[in-house]
């Protein structure tokens, strides 16, 4: 794609002046990015895929390290003599007066006897000028089954952003890194506290608030806001009576809530005594329970010709999900189909869920083994990915990772309904 205006046309220029990668790099990426092994024949014959030195080990174990090399080695009971793998790695650095995040495909060939050969071919780079304004250069993306298949002879050039490109600056980084005068004046330090570069470089960059928290140590609430979407400006007062108190907010989504309850029952939430609770888990479960008493208190006749109306409005705004459910044979994951299925929802789980179906851009689900609830989870319907996901009083169950992993895994068919309708 041509390049659309000055700033990309002089991205486009400052990206062929970069240098290769470096033997090193590629070394740090061979041994940190893929797995290592070492073949061990039955009758205790052991040979380092890595280096090639062959020995005998007596016994057979999960792991072992290799006496020629050094290098830690997986042991696979195996004849297979080739391994191929394939892994994505970045480097962070700077060019010219711009931030680059650059992005490869390490490809390892292992082989018995012989000396293991690697190579990289860059995929990629995102570039940021010293106002978080983002570009993209990179090879295109093919059509295919894989979200990952790639033109390799075509040129770099500038390029639309997508999924394919955000998946791979997902991938390790090499811990070497040069950063412009301005990113580590706002904050950072090489520690990108489990947020991915593509989100925290260009906040950092752009968005005072996303200095503030990283500088005042606010890492959960930082993770929070830059993952989802939600006006921080009407919480701002009250993230600044945190951060003047010495509180750090552990759980973003449940202070937030918290928050929204204490404003409902007119609290002062520039109070240190409301907004910095001790136990956050604690403030958060008497307040949900105050609202779900009061809610059964207010179910007079007016209630219920509202309720009525809501249950409308809900079947107007997330009448396309209904009948949406998936399994993946021990779990089954369905919309919640109305306001009272959701309050239901609430009052059995012990969780705020009930008041949700307000909510515009987020479904709600309810996980259920055998017809009990196990999880409820909250998908964001911009970009398809669980806000949250909840167990009785706001616990992780013992199926919290399995049921997101299935979520995420059916989350088309959220965005099939969407087109459809």
């Amino acid at each position: 794609m041509k390049p659309r205006n000055k700033f990309e046309k002089a991205v486009l220029a400052q990206s062929k002046k970069l240098r290769p990668i470096t033997p090193i790099q590629i070394n740090w990426a061979f041994r940190n990015c893929v797995e290592h092994y070492a073949h061990r024949l039955p009758k205790g014959r052991t040979t380092c895929m890595d280096c090639g030195h062959s020995w005998v080990m007596t016994e057979q174990t999960e792991h072992c390290t290799c006496p020629e090399c050094g290098a830690s080695l997986k042991v696979c009971l195996t004849y297979q003599r080739k391994v191929r793998q394939k892994q994505y790695f970045t480097t962070l650095t700077t060019s010219g007066e711009y931030q680059v995040l650059r992005m490869f495909l390490l490809v390892v060939g292992m082989e018995k006897g012989v000396n293991a050969k690697s190579y990289a071919l860059e995929i990629g780079q995102y570039w940021w000028n010293e106002q978080g304004r983002k570009a993209v250069v990179a090879i295109p993306r093919t059509l295919g089954c894989y979200i990952d298949t790639f033109s390799f002879a075509s040129p770099f050039a500038i390029r639309n952003d997508n999924e394919a490109y955000r998946h791979i600056s997902y991938s390790p980084i090499y811990p070497r890194y040069k950063v412009l005068p301005t990113l580590r004046r706002n904050g950072f330090n090489g520690n990108f506290h489990d947020i991915v570069p593509t989100k925290l470089i260009p906040a950092l960059l752009s968005d005072s608030r996303a200095e503030t928290l990283l500088k005042a140590g606010q890492y959960p609430m930082l993770r929070y806001y830059l993952y989802h979407s939600f006006n921080i400006g009407e919480y701002w007062a009250s993230i600044k009576i945190c951060i003047r108190n010495g509180y750090t907010i552990e759980d973003g989504s449940m202070w937030r809530d918290t928050i929204d309850l204490l404003r409902h029952f007119g609290k002062d939430t520039n109070s240190p005594k409301y907004v910095c609770p001790a136990d956050l888990k604690v403030e958060h479960d008497k307040l949900v329970a105050k609202r779900n008493l009061q809610r059964k208190h207010e179910w007079t006749e007016q209630q219920r010709r509202k309720a009525i109306e809501d249950e409308k409005q809900y079947l107007k705004a997330k009448g396309i999900f209904f009948g949406l459910a998936f399994t993946d044979s021990l779990i089954c994951v369905k919309v919640i189909e109305s306001v009272e299925e959701m309050a239901e929802e609430g009052r059995t789980m012990h969780h705020c869920v009930g008041g949700y179906h307000k909510r515009k851009d987020s479904l709600i689900l309810s996980a259920t083994i055998d017809g009990k609830r196990i999880e409820t989870i909250e998908v964001s319907l911009k970009t398809f990915e669980v806000v949250q996901c909840r167990g009785v009083c706001n616990e992780n169950s013992e199926y919290h990772d399995r049921i997101i992993a299935l979520v995420n895994k059916n989350a088309n068919l959220i965005r099939q309904r969407m087109k459809a309708a």
